[in-house]
């Protein structure tokens, strides 16, 4: 029996699959990296884990790093995963670029990270049901993967029962055929898709194939697996790869914040994608104008704002929304005013700035800002202005920076969440959950958003999505970073933002 492996062993193989495959084998899979470097231990004949590792760091071993993709990628997939993004695809991205391709008669589908070859497949069948008048097109479907025992399947089309549990009967019946116990797809289906094995994270596929050359790309459930390093590589690799207007599918759990300002985030289908951002004047360039925000409504009345809410709740005396709906409260008596004698340096004017929000002093804290330089004015400085403004009680103000930051980077989740409160006090309840739920998806960690889209929940009535949200919230506010606290807090503290949660969980019939 072979003894068991030193950390310091691990900890080397887990940094040269870094950086030959990009994978992240974090502290949670030590044991399935000890299981993996103890086969192939084993299979090259009881090699010591010094001398195989050597072997893998000083030169480049295809074999061995061939076997060792097979061992370390995730390969679970199947035909029509992700029902959405289905839908999404027929419905939007390929009916899209179809038209955008009409006078070409050309289109260039790419799914990386295709395991199997179900994903490139799903694509293939879905232009046939979708878009029969594609069969005298140039279209190419190309699936890339870094396994090649799994590239080596996916050519030969042929599949199990598992592999089609979510395909639809009839078209299961109508594009496979069974044989010994497997099913074989149909070959006009699979001549439409070839299949690359590449490992994306290797310098000789730093590119891939030609510049804006695909229309759609998908990447599901790969950048989850990466060190950081790779992801953004990869996420580079695409972009230079997709087609201006063209549509990049991430999977549910993944995004492209903090990785890529090249796209424009849409969501339709119970989904949301990307789709690569375009000159103005261009069709997507419109729909983004279109659909950052709804235009400003006329203000509705609303029987009780989120503020008064919490007001009510902690019994908090002194709150926000005492200061006037038509200017900026005035500043209140205190110690000396640094507004008097402002900092020369902006770094120091918006720290200023942030402990006048905590004081709840807007209009000192406005005017500070006010004496800013124009280049000074980053996004991060113009989002806090925006919270002044909406604390302020000034909302299309406020809305109409957030308007420009999400017209900059419409990924950014603090621009989103306030942008639903804005909308929300414009009357526009749809509008704020669609923004809420944009802000969640580009930050799982960002508790406000589930705590504003719970309420907008609750009062529509929807109590299974009020419960979820809140109790959300409530667990995310226990480890939010302070500075959001502030800066979206309104003024409570972390203790009764969580107390508020529950209350609010258990008058949606919640049971805690």
């Amino acid at each position: 029996m072979m003894k068991a492996l030193e950390r310091k062993d691990l900890d080397r193989f887990r940094d040269i699959v870094a950086s030959r495959f990009g994978l992240d084998l974090d502290d949670g899979k030590l044991d399935f990296v000890s299981g993996v470097l103890q086969r192939r231990l084993g299979a090259l004949g009881g090699l010591s884990p010094a001398a195989y590792l050597d072997l893998l760091g000083s030169s480049h071993q295809p074999e061995e790093l061939s076997v060792l993709a097979g061992e370390l990628t995730v390969t679970e997939t199947y035909f029509f995963r992700g029902a959405e993004h289905c839908r999404a695809l027929a419905g939007i991205a390929l009916a899209e670029r179809v038209r955008a391709r009409a006078a070409e008669r050309r289109l260039r589908l790419l799914s990386l990270g295709c395991s199997s070859g179900e994903e490139a497949y799903t694509l293939a069948i879905l232009l046939r049901e979708y878009f029969p008048q594609l069969d005298s097109w140039d279209v190419t479907i190309q699936g890339v993967d870094v396994n090649p025992l799994m590239v080596a399947k996916a050519r030969t089309g042929r599949y199990t029962a598992w592999a089609l549990r979510e395909t639809p009967p009839e078209i299961r019946d109508k594009y496979f055929r069974a044989e010994s116990g497997e099913f074989l797809l149909d070959e006009q289906i699979r001549s439409l898709a070839s299949f690359e094995n590449r490992n994306l994270a290797a310098v000789e596929n730093a590119c891939l194939p030609r510049e804006k050359e695909f229309d759609i790309i998908l990447c599901r459930n790969v950048l989850m697996y990466l060190v950081p390093t790779a992801a953004q590589q990869v996420i580079t690799h695409i972009m230079r790869a997709l087609a201006p207007e063209g549509y990049l599918f991430l999977g549910y759990a993944e995004t492209l914040r903090g990785l890529s300002h090249q796209t424009h985030l849409r969501h339709t289908h119970d989904c949301f994608y990307y789709q690569k951002s375009a000159a103005k004047g261009t069709p997507a360039a419109a729909w983004t104008e279109e659909c950052l925000a709804r235009p400003p409504s006329t203000v509705a009345a609303i029987d009780a704002s989120w503020m008064d809410d919490v007001e009510k709740t902690c019994r908090r005396i002194d709150i926000l929304a005492q200061s006037s709906s038509h200017g900026i409260e005035p500043a209140r008596p205190s110690s000396p005013s640094a507004t008097q004698h402002p900092p020369p340096n902006p770094s120091a004017k918006i720290d200023l700035a942030f402990e006048l929000l905590r004081q709840e002093r807007f209009g000192d804290a406005i005017g500070l800002l006010d004496g800013l330089a124009e280049g000074t004015a980053d996004a991060d400085t113009q989002l806090l202005r925006a919270v002044l403004l909406a604390n302020g009680g000034h909302l299309e103000a406020a809305e109409g920076i957030c308007r420009n930051l999400l017209g900059a980077d419409d990924l950014n989740a603090s621009a989103h969440y306030l942008m639903a409160f804005c909308r929300e006090h414009a009357g526009d309840a749809a509008a704020a959950m669609e923004h809420d739920r944009a802000a969640i998806y580009l930050d799982a960690t960002f508790a406000m958003p589930h705590l504003h889209l719970g309420r907008l929940a609750k009062r529509a009535s929807e109590w299974i999505t009020a419960r979820r949200e809140l109790q959300c919230a409530a667990t995310l506010l226990l480890r939010e970073d302070a500075s959001r606290i502030l800066l979206f807090g309104g003024g409570f503290s972390r203790e009764a933002l969580v107390a508020f949660c529950r209350a609010e969980f258990v008058s949606s019939g919640g049971v805690l």
